[in-house]
């Protein structure tokens, strides 16, 4: 299938691309890498009567470290931010989780806030981000704001992003001394969305689990060493979730219950 014809707008900067946001509203939607996007407008599932093409602007492909956290520009892709020098070092949970996300070809195109402003329950980085307590930087012509990963995710395939706003940036704290990080998934094949993904960072007093493609917006539970196996078993049920062609609840809840602790022994062995 094909999309429905749109108009297309290359703005040269940032400011640019705001007021043209602006100008357009709901109308139009905001493009980097395209890789969800086009999916969707070519399935019929998405019709924007404009998109504005923000992929070469250079003021938004940075990464910096910024008061404590890895800055992500919103240009900035799947690719350039996991073969970034620092990352292993600074956040080493991105860097066990940023090879799952699609495929080599993908991520060369894919934007990390792209992934984000999608937001499907099933992917990476929504994950990484509400597990790490992470920011998405949201500015429209108007104003400029940080938002908290649990207030941006509000649903699936939903965020707190208006109408006149974009993603501008992302922040995943870096990583603290004495911490450690484990990233585990399941799905029909490498690249696909996870049926279940598992995400879990801890210290010596505790650890915190996160899990995608069960809820509609990730899970995030704190946990004590040693592990209650009857607190993860209450907080895969909590999830909820629904038998799907992929999956059944009942298989789901089994696997974060299996990952889940898998991933937790990963973190607690690195601490050992």
């Amino acid at each position: 299938m094909k999309p429905a014809a749109f108009d297309y707008a290359c703005p040269d900067n940032l400011d640019e691309a705001l007021a043209l946001l602006a100008e357009k509203g709901e109308a139009a939607r905001i493009c980097a890498g395209g890789q969800s996007l086009g999916a969707m407008m070519n399935m019929r599932l998405a019709n924007p009567a404009a998109l504005i093409d923000i992929a070469g602007l250079a003021e938004l492909k940075t990464i910096a470290v910024v008061d404590g956290a890895i800055e992500v520009g919103a240009a900035v892709t799947q690719a350039e931010l996991l073969s970034w020098p620092e990352l292993v070092d600074r956040q080493p949970l991105l860097a066990q989780a940023l090879p799952w996300v699609g495929h080599y070809q993908t991520r060369q195109r894919g934007t990390v806030c792209g992934s984000l402003a999608h937001s499907d329950p099933s992917s990476e980085l929504p994950l990484a981000l509400a597990l790490l307590r992470g920011e998405v930087i949201l500015q429209s012509r108007k104003s400029r704001r940080v938002v908290g990963a649990a207030d941006f995710q509000t649903g699936m395939m939903a965020t707190a992003l208006a109408a006149d706003e974009m993603i501008v940036g992302a922040r995943f704290p870096i990583t603290k001394a004495g911490e450690a990080s484990a990233f585990l998934e399941v799905a029909q094949r490498h690249g696909d969305f996870a049926i279940v993904a598992v995400a879990a960072i801890g210290d010596q007093q505790g650890a915190r689990l996160g899990v995608g493609g069960v809820a509609d917006t990730p899970g995030v539970i704190e946990l004590g060493w040693p592990v209650n196996d009857t607190a993860l078993n209450d907080f895969a049920w909590s999830l909820g979730g629904a038998d799907d062609q992929h999956a059944t609840a009942r298989y789901r809840r089994e696997l974060v219950r299996r990952l889940g602790r898998r991933a937790l022994e990963e973190v607690h062995d690195a601490l050992s």
